[in-house]
């Protein structure tokens, strides 16, 4: 039975060139990059205009878009520039900014004309009257805030035509909607203007502070690390929500991810939409292999956030993590001869003699070996240990592979044992 619903978007984060051709490599229908100005990352890989026109060139190639997130928070004085800034991404052929500071809007509106603009989630948008708000405005895009439940993201859909941005994967800001000034106290960088340190995912002792006299010593300290990190989102299993309420583009966060991240969470969303669409019973099918996917490069545990009910304290990370991935990103395919069934690979981590490997690459491919007469590509020299990134290897591979597809090393990570019971947990190799 063929589903009549219209696939959402796959938007994928690209915190580099490299990122932005992998993603839509993989399957990303967009994605989203960050300028040299007016972006929240100052630490990404963010975009000369160079930079951003080859990126548009590739998409374009591709039928893919390229947006550019313009979402800081103005003080005086750093609006600046900013007409000229966004007559530039016009004219390069970016598709929309993506954007919450109500003066950056009304610059970009007012002096580069058939420029998109996209709300920012920062700007909190959590009812239909908000995205109606907007629309009047001439935005055609709401980024929904991150604390809308689905309920009411079904009630948003049936009260305006404005195109629904919602996220699905990704890490969840401890603070509402991204807005938070945690890291101006503690390292005096503004995350409402690109410098957010994450301070909520250090570690911190927690005290019972005492009273009266007893304040001259501090008592009872728990030995158990503290922090405010939140596990991360994940809606793979609820992609049926998603397209059913009308969202018009998925967004996946994490531009300061890796290429290993980026290629395997836009092909899982992509696959995932692709399946339903065929068929609710070809999802179901197909749907734990999606999880199981996503969780070969999950670095916290997975939730759902507020789509569902609001997180409580089992959604935090307290001391020590539950799950932890079993899998390694070790390296990338540049080359394959068919005759004589030998892969060049760029190495990314450690490759030993032996090592049991899964090959994946676009359209949810998956292959798995183990790794025979690794050489180096320069002189085929035999050897059992490759431990030096980005040099170019030669594996014997018994099947074919394709250019740009990625190498996991299978058990490489670590394991938590965790007691349930007791609170405690052992770490331990997966291959111990």
């Amino acid at each position: 039975m063929q589903n009549n619903k219209i696939a959402p978007e796959v938007l994928a984060p690209a915190g580099t060139l490299e990122k932005l051709k992998v993603a839509i490599k993989y399957g990303a229908d967009a994605v989203y990059i960050g300028g040299q100005a007016y972006g929240l990352r100052s630490r990404a890989g963010n975009f000369s205009f160079e930079e951003m026109a080859e990126g548009v060139a590739f998409a374009k190639a591709h039928d893919a878009k390229v947006y550019v997130a313009a979402n800081m928070v103005t003080h005086e004085g750093n609006e600046d520039g900013a007409g000229e800034w966004f007559r530039t991404l016009r004219d390069i052929g970016i598709s929309a900014v993506i954007v919450s500071d109500p003066a950056l809007i009304a610059i970009c509106a007012a002096e580069a004309p058939g420029l998109a603009i996209h709300l920012s989630t920062q700007a909190s948008a959590t009812n239909y009257e908000t995205l109606e708000f907007w629309r009047q405005l001439g935005l055609e895009r709401v980024v929904l805030a991150r604390e809308v439940s689905m309920e009411e993201l079904a009630e948003i859909r049936r009260h305006t035509s404005v195109e629904i941005e919602a996220f699905v994967h990704g890490a969840m800001c401890i603070s509402y909607s991204g807005r938070c000034v945690l890291s101006n106290y503690m390292s005096m960088r503004d995350a409402n203007r690109g410098g957010c340190s994450q301070s909520c995912r250090w570690k911190y002792d927690l005290y019972d502070m005492p009273f009266g006299q007893e304040r001259k010593s501090i008592k009872g300290e728990i030995p158990e690390e503290f922090s405010m990190s939140a596990v991360d989102m994940s809606m793979i299993d609820h992609i049926p929500d998603m397209i059913e309420n009308g969202v018009n583009s998925l967004k996946i966060e994490g531009r300061m991810k890796s290429i290993h991240y980026v290629s395997t969470v836009a092909m899982t969303y992509k696959k995932a939409i692709n399946a339903y669409l065929e068929s609710p019973e070809t999802f179901e099918a197909v749907k734990q292999d999606l999880v199981d996917e996503l969780w070969k490069v999950a670095q916290r545990e997975l939730d759902t956030g507020f789509y569902y009910g609001i997180p409580d304290e089992n959604k935090q990370l307290f001391g020590a993590r539950r799950k932890i991935p079993e899998y390694k990103f070790v390296g990338e395919v540049v080359d394959f001869d068919a005759e004589q069934m030998v892969a060049t690979i760029r190495q990314r981590n450690v490759i030993t003699e032996g090592d049991s490997i899964e090959f994946y690459g676009p359209g949810f491919r998956h292959v798995e070996t183990t790794i025979k007469n690794l050489r180096l590509a320069e002189n085929d020299e035999h050897v059992d240990r490759a431990p030096n990134p980005m040099e170019l290897l030669h594996i014997d591979v018994p099947f074919a592979v394709e250019k740009g597809d990625m190498i996991r090393k299978n058990g490489a990570g670590l394991i938590n044992l965790y007691n349930e019971t007791t609170g405690t947990s052992k770490t331990i190799r997966a291959n111990a």
